[in-house]
């Protein structure tokens, strides 16, 4: 039997699902955030894909993280030290039915990474892998990124190294509910404040500041082209559902302070407001609390002042329960591979309820 010839192809949407938000630029698809990347299935003996880093890749500093996975395994798992690396991901002296995966694993703020060319020994080439039976989209901060995630050492800090997207609550519901996703996360940001330690509100990482954005980064695109300045499009991803989880940051600042609380509310009932106009029709599900609940009360207080303000009650709230000691910590007190797997358990078993899924 002929060997099939190599074929290249970009990862462009005849060729491949694109998972969450993503920007073809330069004849690249980049990825910043976390949970960003793309499917493809072939039958053939071999896969080859070329993944392109930035700037950020020659510091050796929070390198961005990439895991590509064959038939549902995880075969590749590296950090992107240089402008270009080809990885092996398929090789088989006989020709199979095969699957593959590319997730950026790491957060959009440190750096990006792009696939360049994907080459494949398959006589009928590449293929988009089939959508999943539901969208959606969640909005949130480091939990929602898997900060930590494998550092289970509550005293280590932050590295994107040991931070993966696919142990994280949201992708775990993502993968229990059927549903394709879409991430908007960012450790350490909030509604009116990232996290602070000097009651200092920190104004630069506020999620509604970006959440219009295909992604806010250090690391450019191609070299040249920040993520935040490029408009995301919302035609490109329709969710059924969208999962807020942010208050974690907000709470470092607000602490007991009742009028900062309120402002936490007043600004998240406007942040509300921008999701909904680029997201007409999508319920929206706000949680909090695997980090601390102490504003929960105001979220569900967000929730109910929304909907008397604009008549549109496609919105409820939902509480997760706060991390346990028992269950093991991560970096900076992060939550665990347990945690995560409780939290989407609860994740996956309201929204079954709340979509009738």
């Amino acid at each position: 039997m002929p060997v099939p010839t190599t074929q290249v192809f970009t990862a462009i949407e005849k060729n491949v699902k694109i998972i969450g938000r993503t920007h073809y630029y330069n004849d690249v698809l980049w990825l910043a955030l976390s949970g960003s990347g793309v499917e493809f299935s072939f039958y053939g003996t071999k896969a080859e894909i070329t993944i392109v880093g930035d700037a950020i890749a020659l510091t050796g500093n929070n390198l961005a993280r990439i895991g590509i996975s064959v038939n549902g395994k995880r075969v590749i798992d590296d950090q992107l030290n240089n402008p270009s690396t080809t990885y092996t991901v398929f090789e088989s002296d006989t020709e199979q039915e095969i699957t593959v995966t590319v997730i950026k694993l790491s957060e959009a703020a440190m750096s990006t990474a792009g696939i360049q060319e994907i080459s494949v020994n398959a006589a009928g080439g590449i293929k988009p892998a089939p959508d999943k039976i539901h969208t959606i989209e969640f909005i949130g901060d480091s939990i929602t990124c898997g900060y930590g995630v494998d550092d289970e050492h509550g005293l280590h800090s932050f590295s994107t190294a040991t931070e993966d997207v696919m142990k994280a609550y949201a992708f775990l519901a993502a993968q229990q509910l059927e549903a394709d996703y879409s991430m908007v996360s960012y450790s350490g940001y909030g509604i009116i404040t990232g996290y602070t330690e000097n009651d200092q509100k920190l104004t630069t990482h506020l999620i509604p500041d970006y959440y219009e954005r295909v992604g806010k980064s250090e690391g450019r695109f191609d070299n040249t082209l920040l993520p935040q300045d490029v408009r995301w499009d919302f035609s490109k991803f329709v969710p059924q559902l969208i999962v807020i989880n942010l208050g974690t940051n907000d709470d470092s600042y607000t602490k007991e302070d009742t009028d900062k609380q309120t402002e936490y509310e007043q600004e998240y009932v406007e942040f509300l407001k921008m999701v909904r106009r680029s997201n007409p029709h999508a319920p929206i599900l706000c949680t909090l609390g695997i980090m601390g609940d102490r504003l929960y009360p105001y979220v569900e207080q967000a929730v109910n002042g929304y909907t008397r303000e604009t008549g549109d009650s496609n919105i409820s709230a939902m509480k997760f329960d706060v991390q346990l000691e028992a269950d093991g910590y991560a970096a900076d007190f992060h939550p665990s591979q347990s945690t995560h797997r409780k939290a989407a358990d609860k994740l996956a078993a309201h929204i079954r309820e709340l979509m009738g899924w």
